[in-house]
């Protein structure tokens, strides 16, 4: 099969074929139909994460596809049907996944990063019983792909994690795919969105999406400004970017009592802003992805038309433009799917 592989941490992302993956006792193999491309790839190839361990490596961890191939212990899914996973893959045995917990399994997998991912043809995921997701007749591959990491990972954050509530002011800083994700769950929700970038057209889709204010980060502090426009501070804000600065401003641009949920990766140790977080008596949150068995509520939603991830997307690529795609993620409001099998 093809698939982008790299030698080592920030080096060359070339296509090269490479043997097609063979499914675990308990795993499955999927042909893939479609990919994003992520930061969090970009910060597998820069070095970020400590469970890359071993070149050359495959990176990709948001697709969809259609199943080829099962291991013999796998009973709930057959070749031929449709499917997404989430990004964490869980064991589904842990002491956390007995507490319905798999987005923070503790033998977790995660294609692109534990192994081989999906910039490529093929690729295979651990524990299929437990992490296979079914795609509807209806939905596209490429929708589906977005739900494995960017629109799952929000909609956990903004409706389970930070319980957001109709009414409320919600501040999410940062507009990729999770920022815009984010933005159109807590608008469908009820709340009331000011969303934060550095790009004004990241920010123009951001109001297509739903946000009532914009804010763009020119350099001048962002926090005073999401307190004015919220009229004394959001009620839930979510990093969606993951930076020392973002995740101090999504802070400190709080109400009291307010809710923080950090969403983007933070590449080693950051200062948090712990004094106004006992000042104001925060709530300083993680969210780590969606499992498996969490998808139905959001894909009644979709089904619904309440929610469009498909409208998230607004580049589809081949996988040969794949190695120029990962280095430029970010550089094109919205997300950038590749599909491997185009002609």
């Amino acid at each position: 099969m093809r698939a982008v592989i790299y030698e080592e941490f920030g080096g060359p992302l070339t296509l090269a074929e490479v043997p097609v993956p063979e499914p675990s006792p308990a795993g499955a193999v999927i042909r893939v139909e479609a990919t994003g491309v992520c930061r969090s790839d970009w910060h597998g190839w820069q070095g970020h994460d400590p469970d890359i361990r071993a070149f050359p490596h495959v990176p990709g961890h948001e697709f969809a596809g259609v199943v080829t191939e099962v291991g013999p212990a796998v009973t709930r899914h057959r070749p031929g049907d449709r499917v997404t996973v989430p990004f964490v893959c869980a064991c589904g045995s842990c002491a956390a996944c007995a507490a319905g917990d798999q987005q923070v399994c503790e033998r977790q997998t995660q294609p692109g990063f534990t192994h081989w991912g999906s910039f490529a043809e093929y690729v295979a995921i651990e524990h299929a019983d437990v992490n296979l997701v079914a795609v509807p007749d209806e939905m596209t591959a490429v929708t589906a792909a977005s739900l494995g990491c960017r629109f799952a990972t929000a909609f956990r954050a903004v409706a389970q994690v930070g319980r957001v509530r109709p009414g409320e002011w919600v501040a999410v800083h940062g507009c990729g795919g999770v920022g815009l994700s984010a933005v159109m769950i807590a608008a469908a929700a009820g709340a009331q969105v000011v969303a934060v970038d550095v790009n004004p057209a990241a920010l123009s889709l951001a109001r297509t999406f739903g946000a009532a204010a914009t804010i763009l980060a020119d350099g001048e502090p962002t926090a005073p400004r999401v307190t004015e426009a919220t009229a004394g501070g959001a009620h839930l804000s979510l990093d969606a970017l993951g930076s020392p600065a973002t995740c101090a401003a999504s802070i400190l641009g709080l109400r009291r009592r307010g809710r923080h949920v950090q969403v983007g990766l933070l590449p080693g140790e950051t200062a948090v802003p712990m004094g106004r977080a006992i000042a104001y008596e925060l709530e300083v949150l993680g969210s780590h992805g969606m499992p498996a068995h969490a998808y139905p509520e959001m894909m009644a939603l979709i089904a619904s038309g309440r929610l469009r991830p498909d409208l998230l997307v607004t580049r589809t690529v081949p996988l040969d433009e794949a190695p120029a795609a990962l280095p430029a993620v970010g550089a094109t409001p919205g997300v950038t799917m590749i599909v491997p099998h185009l002609p």
